[in-house]
């Protein structure tokens, strides 16, 4: 596999604090990942998982705290990743009467991406399914079709909430492979989960607490 062309970037975040609906959901959050390092966010459910995923993605805004994100070329910056991240949530949105290739045509243009689309697909399992609607799709091959748009998107950051879900073992270990080889590559990964997952690499593990 050829190295991503994205910038490396290293990402910190200090005692960050979100709100739901006006109500405090987590406080005090704070972690550094460099170039080649994975997060697993763990937590009951309520604790904050997804939202703090949003938060880094800029679909929720901070109340507390400060994000910051270094490159090569510069120092750290305050703001949001937004323009760094690649989003795997629970919805895999995709568009159910185009094919799994026009699908995913269709996102690498949005991305400007020039990745390799059939290669993406193969990486995922799922090449032989190129010229099925995403509607007939069963929920693990939709799971994979969205695991596909993570590679396309070429984005250092990867936010993955639940990615196992609905993945027999060995889709989920073809997951845990990806995101190895993505760190690998220089990236970083942030991982929401109640399951076991052990992405190869430098991985840490933050617990999250919801606010009083």
């Amino acid at each position: 596999m050829s190295a991503a062309s994205f910038e490396p970037i290293s990402l910190r975040a200090q005692d960050l604090g979100c709100d739901r609906g006006g109500q405090p959901v987590f406080r005090g959050v704070s972690f550094v990942l460099n170039p080649g390092e994975a997060m697993i966010l763990r937590g009951d459910n309520g604790a904050g998982k997804t939202s703090l995923l949003r938060l880094l993605a800029g679909l929720l805004p901070i109340v507390e705290g400060s994000l910051e994100v270094k490159s090569a070329q510069a120092d750290w910056q305050s703001g949001t990743a937004a323009g760094l991240i690649a989003w795997q949530g629970h919805e895999d949105a995709h568009k159910r009467a185009l094919t799994v290739l026009e699908n995913l045509a269709f996102w690498a243009r949005i991305h400007e991406s020039k990745c390799d689309l059939d290669n993406a697909l193969e990486r995922v399992g799922i090449s032989a399914l190129y010229h099925f609607q995403a509607g007939q799709l069963s929920a693990g091959q939709k799971r994979r079709l969205a695991l596909a748009r993570l590679l396309i998107q070429n984005q250092p950051i990867w936010l993955l909430d639940e990615p196992t879900a609905a993945l027999d073992a060995k889709a989920a270990k073809m997951s845990e492979e990806l995101i190895a080889a993505h760190l690998n590559d220089g990236g970083i990964a942030i991982i929401a989960t109640h399951s076991p997952f052990a992405p190869k690499g430098k991985v840490s593990e933050l617990n999250l607490v919801a606010a009083a």
